[in-house]
């Protein structure tokens, strides 16, 4: 008997561990069930053969192995589709280097040649008479005006096609020679390095006529698509006031020519706007690729006049254009020529690097449409997933909306309905109004909501001054993070009064007023690695009774971009506007904000001259006078400089327009101060400006407070905080920063909360934050209920005893995230006198949750 019941069990153990040919429908069900939850507990598996009579003979271990291979499969199916797909770009990749390097082979050739060309002219010219040598100069000019003719274009007829159609062919050929020859001497980008994962080959022109860019990029579209996109020119350019194909006539070999008006915003307030006159022509090549060229029309070239424009000044656009290679496996390769001359004589001299800035116009044009377009791509593929039940269009049409109204800002222009605003007789601060500006918030946009029926309308303040030795993604950060240094609550409390129903509730602003805290909360990147849009909550506090009606919570949508400090020649930009907690797709905005633009850097004179924030006025000089030469000294002397351009617009009622306008000019004012402050303590020192800011904050100050924090932890506690061998130089600070736990300090005042003043990396890390917006963040907003009675609990045994042990528990980020930690403790600083410096914290072994 029991050897009977030993040889069941046995052939039953057997049983379940053989393999087991699922029927189609047991397949069925059990992929039901993976479809909802790809990783099923014990309890589930059991609940599933209860509940599916079909799935009955089978045990509960052959289902749980059975989901074990299904996600098996599922990661098996999805690395083979990532390794495919990484091969076909670099396949793609591969043959564009190819050729890339066979341009470049082709350049080398050319050059060698001339070269060779040059010494035998200079042989001859040595060893000539007088007037043999005159005559091969004269030859030699002759000869190189055969090697580069100067295109004579004949007279063509405005009216005839045929005309256009040579012109068209004309700007394909040249644009082709851009792209893929070697009509332009190329210089590759620093930082872009072409790879499976890199944006692309992007490079530079060098010594042509204007200035010239062009990217080589793989996207995932096919190229009737990405066509479509780069003809749209509005939806990817930010600098693209408007765009009117006034005229569109088809060509014999089934291209398109268009003739074409463009409208560009000026970057900053101290230029005029460009526009462009073009002829467009979409055709398609022998092997099908499509290309789309343009170039100006200018009585050099031929064709029919462009509508004239007071306001802007007309640039050229030289043959410029797309060439879009299918790829095989599906996807484009992308060929992306800009080449302009933007008149840079007519702007002063100090601006002029913005207009001869080949750097300026890749990341700006180039560049920015090659991420528009891999945007487009990762979203249609599904790579890129927004949270928050938003449309990614939806979201891209915010940052574009919060772009154009910046802009519109900036420029005023006076078809829009803007009007000049006399001065308090000091120029720094320009205001100019609006009494209609339902046309430029757009007629789908209710203005009621905004401005009063009685009578009302925008008013902006905007001015534009000149930075040294900052780097523009540094300062844009530093602003993005620690608003409470240059912002006002109470102007920020009347800028978000005109979405209430009653917009003019609130008082004009009293600068000084009210502190605030701000919660940054991240809703998508716009464009890939660039841009990011983002909802700030601004969080008040009052002091007094009267105050009380302005503490309410309010919000921002804010864009950021170009904050990457290894990006060439990037514009940063920080543009928010004020929003209600709605936040509808098609709520009314009115943005505000700051933009940094790079010049290139340039010799300023002797080393004695200015280092730091500048009045823009007293450098504005017209023409071409005053170039200095520089000398050895100055070389090595050079400053990092850039404009900053700010722009604030506010509502207004018509008999309060004053007040608002006298509100504005002191606001705007109050952040160009706030701006030196900080461009003054942000600044790398001259001697260090090439090497970067260090990756820890080495002042002493900061080696004073780690001596302090770890000097108080072993007095109170009898350990060691850190092991450190030596206790010289900035050991101890080095330690203490890349301790694996989380270190902080806080204030310790009796008659304010306490805010952290300093954090180690962990620390950081923990809170989500940086150093310089660290101040911002209190310590009662990280700390949960029960950690904020504990810590009240233990606050007088910390003060007594000099140190307490916290239980383990849940803190929050500074995006809101939960954190948990296993044991903190806090303990007193003292410093060099024994005095209360600080209150210090360490969470032990933290991770997100």
């Amino acid at each position: 008997m029991a050897l009977s019941m030993h040889k069941e069990s046995k052939q039953h153990q057997m049983d379940s561990s053989k393999y087991v040919r699922y029927t189609p429908e047991q397949v069925e069900a059990l992929e039901r069930v993976y479809s909802e939850c790809p990783k099923p507990s014990s309890m589930r598996r059991q609940q599933l053969i209860r509940e599916c009579p079909i799935l009955s003979n089978i045990e509960p271990k052959q289902i749980k192995v059975w989901f074990q291979n299904r996600r098996c499969r599922e990661k098996q199916r999805k690395e083979a589709s990532r390794l495919q797909t990484v091969n076909r770009k670099l396949t793609a990749m591969n043959k564009l280097l190819m050729e890339e390097n066979d341009r470049l082979q082709k350049q080398v050739s050319q050059l060698v040649y001339e070269n060779g060309y040059m010494r035998t002219q200079l042989q001859s010219a040595s060893t000539a008479t007088t007037d043999t040598s005159c005559e091969s100069v004269v030859m030699s000019g002759q000869h190189q005006q055969q090697q580069n003719p100067t295109p004579q274009h004949p007279q063509r007829d405005a009216s005839n096609p045929a005309g256009l159609l040579a012109i068209a062919e004309e700007t394909l050929a040249e644009f082709l020679s851009k792209a893929t020859g070697t009509a332009v001497d190329w210089v590759q980008m620093i930082g872009m390095k072409p790879g499976p994962d890199s944006i692309g080959i992007v490079a530079v022109s060098r010594n042509c006529s204007g200035v010239a860019a062009r990217a080589c990029g793989l996207v995932s579209l096919e190229p009737t698509k990405v066509a479509e996109i780069l003809k749209d020119r509005p939806s990817w350019f930010r600098d693209c006031r408007c765009l009117d194909v006034l005229s569109a006539i088809p060509a014999g070999n089934g291209g398109t020519i268009e003739l074409i008006y463009m409208q560009t915003y000026a970057p900053t307030t101290l230029a005029s706007a460009r526009d462009f006159w073009t002829l467009r022509y979409t055709t398609s090549l022998e092997d099908g690729s499509l290309v789309i060229c343009e170039r100006s029309l200018t009585t050099t070239t031929g064709g029919p006049p462009g509508p004239p424009a007071s306001s802007f000044i007309r640039a050229e656009m030289l043959p410029s254009g797309y060439l879009i290679r299918p790829c095989e496996g599906g996807g484009s390769i992308i060929h992306i020529v800009d080449h302009v001359d933007l008149d840079a004589w007519s702007v002063p001299e100090v601006l002029r690097p913005l207009y001869e800035s080949s750097k300026i116009l890749a990341q700006k044009t180039t560049v920015a449409a090659l991420r528009h377009i891999r945007q487009i791509a990762q979203e249609t593929s599904g790579e890129i997933q927004y949270g928050g039940g938003r449309q990614p269009a939806v979201l891209r049409t915010f940052s574009q909306r919060l772009c154009r109204g910046f802009n519109d800002a900036v420029n005023g222009f006076v078809d829009d309905g803007w009007s000049l605003m006399g001065s308090d007789g000091v120029e720094d601060v320009t205001i100019v109004i609006n009494s209609s500006p339902s046309k430029f918030l757009g007629s789908q946009y209710n203005a009621t909501t905004m401005f009063p029926t009685f009578g009302g309308g925008v008013l902006c303040a905007k001015a534009s001054m000149l930075l040294q030795n900052v780097p523009p993604a540094l300062l844009v950060r530093f602003l993005r993070e620690h608003r409470s240094e240059w912002a006002d609550y109470g102007v920020d409390a009347y800028s978000a009064a005109c979405l209430k129903a009653s917009p003019y509730e609130v008082p004009c602003a009293r600068p000084g007023g009210f502190p605030s805290s701000q919660v940054i909360l991240p809703l998508a990147h716009t464009v890939e690695h660039e841009e990011f849009l983002e909802v700030v909550r601004l969080e008040g506090h009052a002091f007094s009774p009267e105050d009380v009606a302005l503490t309410r919570d309010m919000y921002l949508l804010q864009l950021c971009s170009g904050v990457d400090e290894n990006a060439a020649g990037a514009c940063a930009q920080l543009v928010f506007a004020p929003i209600d907690e709605s936040f509808a797709d098609d709520a009314p905005l009115l943005p505000s904000g700051f933009r940094v633009i790079p010049l290139d850097p340039k010799t300023d004179g002797p080393a004695g001259a200015a280092t730091r924030t500048l009045d823009l006025a007293s450098t504005l000089e017209v023409g071409p006078g005053g170039a200095r030469q520089a000398n050895e000294a100055d070389l090595n002397n050079y400053n990092l400089r850039s404009v900053l351009t700010i722009a604030f617009q506010f509502t207004f009622e018509n008999h309060v327009r004053d007040n608002v306008a006298a509100m504005a000019r002191q606001y705007v004012r109050s952040v160009m101060a706030s701006v030196q402050r900080v461009a003054m303590a942000i600044a790398p020192s001259r001697l260090n400006s090439h090497m970067g800011l260090k990756p820890l904050p080495g002042s002493p100050e900061a080696l004073t407070l780690a001596r302090w924090i770890c000097r108080s932890y072993r007095i109170h506690t009898g350990a060691e905080l850190l092991r450190v061998d030596s206790q010289g130089g900035d050991a101890v600070l080095k330690q203490l920063w890349n301790h694996s736990d989380a270190i902080m300090c806080c204030s310790l005042k009796t008659n304010a909360s306490p805010v952290f003043t300093f954090a180690n990396q962990a620390g950081l890390d923990m809170l989500e934050t940086t150093l310089v917006a660290l101040q911002d963040i209190m310590l009662d907003k990280i700390l949960d209920e029960a950690g904020r009675k504990i810590l009240c609990s233990e606050f007088s045994k910390i003060m007594q005893q000099g140190f307490a042990y916290l239980p383990a528990g849940i803190c929050t980020s500074s995006m809101a995230r939960p954190v948990s930690y296993e044991q903190a403790i806090a303990w007193k600083v003292l410093n060099d006198e024994d005095s209360n410096h600080c209150l210090a914290f360490m969470f032990i072994n933290w991770s997100f949750v």
